[in-house]
């Protein structure tokens, strides 16, 4: 089962403000405490925008008002966004169409698969405006498309159109207008079919080992691996009595 949590503010090209990223945390949360929910999928409302990124204009007024930035970020500990510091325990697929910009770019790279319609545009258009980085972009960016390629988008802010996106790694898979969301519930139930255990070890493991050595990695992979050996040994034995032969069965 899959669950889907989309931001909901078309006419601000789903830019978020502060009741929405207390709305995304929330959801966020919700997905994590849910056994049954075994894939998140991250969409916005609409064909126009996947995210704006924060609704700077929003921000801009607190800021009239006195709102010191200082005081604003101290209530969102875990990213201005709602939960971008936070690393979910379970898969995350980013259903993007149209815009995906600044924040917006930081929500979609924090999932582990992005879906993109032919039209999508992805970028970090808040360099032009002075606004920092700060809900993980310059931290997986790199670890995605690697430090040359991260450096001309954070440095630029150039956007790339989603052909470019894909042959650079940051986009998983392009689909036609209108079919992202159907196309990631469809690799989201591929996912959960799958043995549970082992695949969610392997996960961990891929993105635990990017701040470790390797012969430590190696080692923590072989740690997470124990605790998934009888599902592994379950599976072996339905691929003996024929199940999944000549590569019948797999991907998503």
């Amino acid at each position: 089962m899959a669950a889907v949590l989309t931001i909901t503010r078309p006419e601000r090209r789903n830019a978020v403000d502060e009741p929405t990223a207390i709305a995304l945390r929330a959801g966020f949360d919700s997905f994590e405490s849910d056994d049954d929910a075994r894939v998140l999928i991250l969409a916005g409302e609409g064909p126009e925008a996947f995210c704006a990124g924060a609704d700077l204009k929003a921000f801009a007024e607190a800021a009239a008002k006195g709102v010191d930035p200082q005081d604003w970020l101290a209530r969102f500990p875990d990213g201005p966004l709602g939960f971008t510091r936070l690393t979910p325990s379970k898969p995350t697929i980013a259903a993007i169409s149209g815009w995906c910009l600044a924040g917006g770019l930081e929500l979609a790279l924090w999932c582990d698969l992005r879906i993109a319609t032919k039209g999508a545009r992805l970028g970090f258009t808040e360099r032009r405006f002075g606004v920092p980085l700060i809900d993980g972009g310059t931290q997986r960016l790199p670890r995605i498309v690697g430090l040359g390629r991260a450096q001309e988008m954070i440095l630029t802010g150039r956007v790339l159109e989603a052909g470019e996106a894909k042959d650079w790694g940051l986009v998983t898979e392009i689909v036609a207008e209108g079919a992202h969301l159907e196309r990631a519930l469809e690799m989201a139930e591929g996912l959960a079919a799958f043995p549970q255990p082992t695949m969610l070890s392997d996960r961990r493991a891929a993105i635990e080992g990017i701040g470790m050595t390797f012969a430590d990695g190696l080692a923590n992979e072989a740690r997470l691996g124990e605790g998934s050996l009888a599902t592994g040994a379950e599976g072996a034995g339905r691929f003996a009595d024929g199940e999944g032969r000549g590569g019948s069965g797999s991907g998503v």
